[in-house]
């Protein structure tokens, strides 16, 4: 699971107006890149954010795009108003085509089945256990492959309680999850009871097998945090400890369902 690296080859495709400022680029292995780079020393815990959240992703198996390095070239960035520094790594998300961004109003092109459910209820668990704030009613950051049937989870700079570093983790409430969405509203409503049990019992299995499976990611996602970004190995490293502390794995849980069965019952 390692992250390759790459170069732009070309200036850049274009510039998205939201948050990050993220930019698309073509790279050296002629894919597409949405990259987000480094604009500030806090971007730099945005991006370290972004790594652990893919890293993780990856491991717990839910639908994400791949990941890369991408180290953009100076004359590339011509015509670019945005401050930033040039030499340190960008971190791209390859660009997915033929997909859907699940928005207010195209909540009613998701398919309502049980695989879509079961789907929805892994990612919303993984926020709880990432601590992704910015997954919530006002913005799904999901991407729907309509062919495939598929949620794509996408975008992990707010994980970690909005990369706040230099404090313990804390838990979501319902209102800032995705359980509290019209997106969850329009998908739950067309199962049934007995179908939401079973998916309930067989996601609590997946979350120790997923939890097992990230053993050494954390290595990993140290051994690959560029340098350029200037954030300390140590306090990532006590980060990543949290997520994985008997304590918070069981908080997690339990928060999980008592949010997962208000917001069924609204």
């Amino acid at each position: 699971m390692r992250i390759p690296t790459i170069r732009s080859i070309k200036a850049i495709e274009h510039h998205y107006c939201t948050g990050e400022e993220p930019v698309l680029v073509i790279g050296s292995d002629m894919k597409a890149y949405v990259c987000k780079y480094m604009r500030s020393s806090a971007s730099a815990y945005k991006l370290t954010c972004e790594l652990i959240g893919t890293q993780m992703a990856k491991t717990w198996q839910l639908y994400t795009p791949d990941a890369a390095f991408v180290y953009i070239r100076p004359e590339h960035w011509a015509g670019q108003l945005m401050s930033h520094n040039i030499s340190a790594p960008s971190l791209g998300s390859k660009r997915i085509e033929g997909v859907v961004d699940i928005t207010p109003s195209t909540i009613m092109e998701v398919e309502q089945t049980d695989s879509i459910f079961r789907q929805l209820l892994k990612i919303a668990l993984f926020d709880f256990w990432i601590a992704n704030e910015d997954r919530n009613a006002n913005n799904a950051n999901l991407l729907y492959d309509v062919r495939q049937g598929r949620l794509i989870s996408i975008d992990y700079g707010c994980a970690l309680n909005t990369a706040t570093f230099e404090y313990p983790l804390s838990q979501l409430t319902s209102t800032d999850t995705i359980l509290w969405s019209d997106l969850f509203d329009h998908i739950v409503k067309n199962v049934n009871h007995a179908t939401i049990e079973k998916a309930i019992m067989e996601l609590e299995k997946s979350y120790k097998l997923s939890l097992k499976r990230c053993d050494g990611v954390s290595s990993i996602i140290i051994e690959d945090l560029p340098k350029e970004w200037n954030v300390s190995p140590c306090i990532v490293t006590d980060k990543l400890q949290q997520l994985f502390s008997r304590k918070w794995v069981a908080d997690v849980w339990e928060n999980f369902m008592e949010c997962l069965k208000e917001n069924i019952r609204k």
